[in-house]
């Protein structure tokens, strides 16, 4: 700690990402990245790209992108004006926290979800309340009901956890909350949910949020967009412009929007990781693993007999890595990422070996 740091800094404990080691020959399952690559559409559009022009500014609006993705969701009544884009999800969040959710009340979460959300508020200063799971890790409609609040935000499917709440239920959490910015994160949500894009025009107070890095498997290039009525996309777009007016570059916007267009390529890639998963969890629940219900690209597990810890350690020792957290609730699971099926191969082979091997833990 220094003497210059100011109070918000010396009060902060950031986000902590998942690790991205540069190991050969390593099978990586702890981020939640896609298996499969971008679009050759968006790769193709980036390549073209790289000219004379990366010397001028890119369009600070980002609009054709903006066109593409209300052109994707246009029978839901979605222009332009519905649209925001900014640097990953996480950027288009954090502008949320500001514009929206900065409130005298405190705002609600989920006890567990992404903890990128309890350090924004810290960051923002904003009072939060975090609202316990079910003890099946479901979220609780009726628990943000008659509470007073300045906000509500959660991951739908949820994150860590991969489970989702339905579609019906989610709408009644919006519509009991008239007076309050609903935000659903839904990062994870083509991989086996309904989307609540289409209850926009029916919801001032909702707003969506998607990235492209996961169904669209362009983590590395760092876009995601909201969808809501344009009075939040206008509160949005002040902060943008206040913090950073070129959050994405010129290779963003045009391969964003290419994989946008490129439905084919999305449809393929999304329904393979659907199937793994439903593989995986199946072999997994096989070995006595607890796998919770997942519609996204990860799974959540344990066993009964053996220690998280123990067992994220000993993949690691064979070059696999899956995420380990440890908040107390959740220290004896894993989420696992959906890799290639070889990949998972290789997981489940590893994981067959060690509990043949290690003495139980409980």
């Amino acid at each position: 700690m220094s003497k210059f740091w100011s109070t918000i800094v010396s009060h902060l404990t950031p986000y902590i990402p998942g690790e991205q080691p540069n190991l050969r020959d390593l099978v990586k399952l702890n981020t939640n990245e896609n298996p499969y690559g971008p679009s050759p559409l968006a790769l193709a559009a980036i390549a073209a790209e790289v000219n004379d022009n990366l010397r001028l500014y890119p369009n600070p609006d980002a609009e054709p992108l903006k066109l593409a993705i209300a052109g994707q969701n246009a029978g839901y009544g979605i222009t332009p004006a519905h649209v925001f884009v900014g640097n990953g999800s996480d950027e288009v969040l954090a502008h949320a926290f500001q514009a929206l959710l900065q409130h005298q009340k405190p705002i609600l979460f989920p006890d567990i979800t992404y903890s990128f959300y309890t350090t924004y508020c810290c960051l923002y200063q904003i009072a939060y309340r975090a609202i316990a799971l079910a003890e099946d890790f479901s979220i609780r409609v009726d628990d943000y009901l008659g509470v007073a609040n300045g906000g509500i935000i959660f991951p739908n499917p949820n994150a860590p956890t991969g489970c989702l709440l339905p579609l019906a239920e989610v709408e009644r959490l919006i519509a009991s909350n008239p007076d309050s910015v609903v935000i659903v994160d839904e990062a994870y949500v083509d991989f086996g949910g309904d989307s609540v894009i289409p209850l926009v025009a029916s919801y001032p107070n909702l707003l969506v949020v998607h990235t492209l890095s996961k169904s669209r498997s362009l983590a590395g290039l760092r876009v995601g967009f909201a969808i809501g009525h344009p009075d939040l996309i206008t509160a949005l777009e002040r902060i943008k412009s206040s913090f950073n007016s070129y959050p994405l570059d010129r290779l963003a916007i045009v391969g964003a929007t290419a994989s946008i267009k490129d439905q084919q390529h999305f449809e393929k890639t999304r329904q393979a990781v659907i199937s793994s998963r439903r593989q995986l969890a199946a072999r997994l629940a096989m070995k006595g693993f607890d796998v919770l219900p997942s519609a996204a690209n990860f799974v959540f597990v344990r066993h009964p007999n053996y220690d998280a810890a123990k067992l994220a350690a000993r993949l690691r020792g064979d070059g696999i890595i899956v995420r380990h957290f440890t908040n107390a609730r959740i220290a004896q699971f894993l989420r696992i990422t959906i890799g290639t099926d070889k990949a998972c191969q290789t997981l489940l082979d590893a994981l067959q070996s060690h509990l043949q091997e290690m003495p139980a833990d409980f």
